[in-house]
C-alpha cells in the first residue's frame, strides 16, 4: 500500500499544497486549467461545503500530498425523501496512478454517501472525465460507473463580429450591483427545475459566490426583468485573471445562462448571451467559453452554434448507483 496517511481537510494551510497537487496533475493531463488557493478557499466555505466531511487528503510515506478527493452533496438532496445524488471529483498524481489509490478515493466517497443518507434512500455518485482519458473511462468503468451524460465546451473568437441585439420590449437589463438576491434565486431555480441534476440554490449561496470571491465582476452578471419586476432571464460572464496567466490567454466565461420558462421564446436568451459577450470583448477577452448539455432540450445547442460558437471538448459525466 502506497499510502501512509488519509486525512480530511484541516484548515487554509492545506490549499497550497492541494493547488500544488492539481497544477501537478494539470501539467501531465493538459486539461488548460490552473487552480489557485483563491479557487479552492472559496469552494471550501461554501455553505454547501462540509469540508471535514467532504474533503480527503492522501499522503505518501515520505509525507508528500499525493491524491486529493471532494464530494459534493447538495444539502437540498439529504432533506428529501427521494434519490440522493452526490458529485465525486478526484486527482491523483501522475506517479502513483494505477496504484490502488484511485479505488480508494471511490470506496471512501461511496462509504460518506451511504454514512450520510438516510437508510433505503437511493444513492448516485457522479463523477466527470474528459471525453480522450481513456485509462480514466476504463478505471470508473471497472468500479461500476457507466456514462449518464455529456457535455460540450464551446469556444468563440471574440475578434469575429458580435451582433447586436436589444432586449424585447418590455425587459430593462440589471447588472450584479442592481440584483435584488432573492428574485434573482427564484428565476435560477424556476429556470432549471427541469434540467438534469437540477438541485436549488439558496440565496446564502449565491451571496457567497458573489460576494466572497474576489474574482466576480457584477459588470458581467446581466439580468433581464420584466415590466412588473419579474426576473426573467440571466447570463453570468466571468474572467479568472490568474487562470488566463498562467495558461497564457485572454479567454472569458459564460458561467450561467438561461430564461425562466413562461419567458422562452422571445429571443430573451440571444439578446442576453450576445450582451455578455460584448461585455467579454470589451474587458479585452480574445475567447469566449461555456458549457452545454449536449442533451439540453431546449435548444441551447443551436442558439450557441448560431452565434459562433463551435465544440472544442467533451466531458463525459459517469454515475454509479449505490
Amino acid at each position: 500500500m502506497i499510502t501512509l496517511l488519509a486525512r480530511s481537510y484541516a484548515n487554509e494551510r492545506d490549499l497550497q499544497p492541494i493547488a500544488d497537487l492539481l497544477n501537478t496533475c494539470e501539467a501531465i493531463d493538459r486539461e488548460e486549467n490552473y487552480y489557485s488557493t483563491i479557487e479552492l478557499q472559496q469552494q471550501v466555505t461554501s455553505p454547501d461545503c462540509n469540508p471535514d466531511r467532504d474533503l480527503r487528503l492522501w499522503y505518501d510515506n515520505s509525507g508528500q500530498l499525493i491524491a486529493f478527493g471532494q464530494l459534493w452533496i447538495p444539502s437540498s438532496a439529504l432533506n428529501t425523501a427521494g434519490q440522493v445524488d452526490s458529485s465525486l471529483w478526484f486527482r491523483v498524481h501522475p506517479d502513483f496512478r494505477c496504484q490502488g489509490l484511485e479505488a480508494e478515493i471511490i470506496t471512501w466517497a461511496e462509504a460518506v454517501l451511504r454514512d450520510v443518507a438516510a437508510d433505503g434512500v437511493p444513492l448516485k455518485l457522479l463523477t466527470p472525465c474528459r471525453s480522450q482519458q481513456q485509462h480514466s473511462r476504463t478505471l470508473l468503468e471497472q468500479h461500476g460507473f457507466t456514462i449518464e451524460r455529456q457535455f460540450s465546451r464551446m469556444r468563440r473568437s471574440l475578434h469575429e463580429p458580435i451582433p447586436l441585439l436589444q432586449l424585447p420590449n418590455g425587459f430593462t437589463l440589471k447588472t450584479g450591483t442592481e440584483f435584488d438576491f432573492a428574485a434573482w434565486v427564484e428565476m435560477f431555480n424556476q429556470t432549471f427545475v427541469d434540467h438534469w441534476n437540477f438541485h436549488p440554490l439558496t440565496i446564502e449561496e449565491f451571496k457567497h459566490e458573489i460576494l466572497n470571491d474576489p474574482r466576480y465582476r457584477p459588470d458581467l452578471d446581466l439580468a433581464a426583468v420584466a415590466a412588473d419586476g419579474t426576473y426573467a432571464a440571466f447570463c453570468y460572464g466571468w474572467i479568472d485573471p490568474e487562470t488566463n496567466q498562467q495558461q497564457n490567454r485572454l479567454e472569458g466565461h459564460i458561467s450561467a445562462l438561461g430564461t425562466r420558462r413562461e419567458f422562452r421564446r422571445l429571443g430573451l436568451g440571444r439578446a442576453m448571451l450576445l450582451a455578455a459577450l460584448r461585455r467579454l470583448k470589451a474587458a479585452g477577452m480574445e475567447i469566449a467559453s461555456l458549457n452545454v448539455d449536449e442533451q439540453n432540450s431546449n435548444q441551447a445547442q443551436q442558439l450557441y452554434h448560431s452565434v459562433g460558437f463551435r465544440p472544442h471538448h467533451t466531458t463525459l459525466h459517469y454515475s454509479k448507483c449505490l
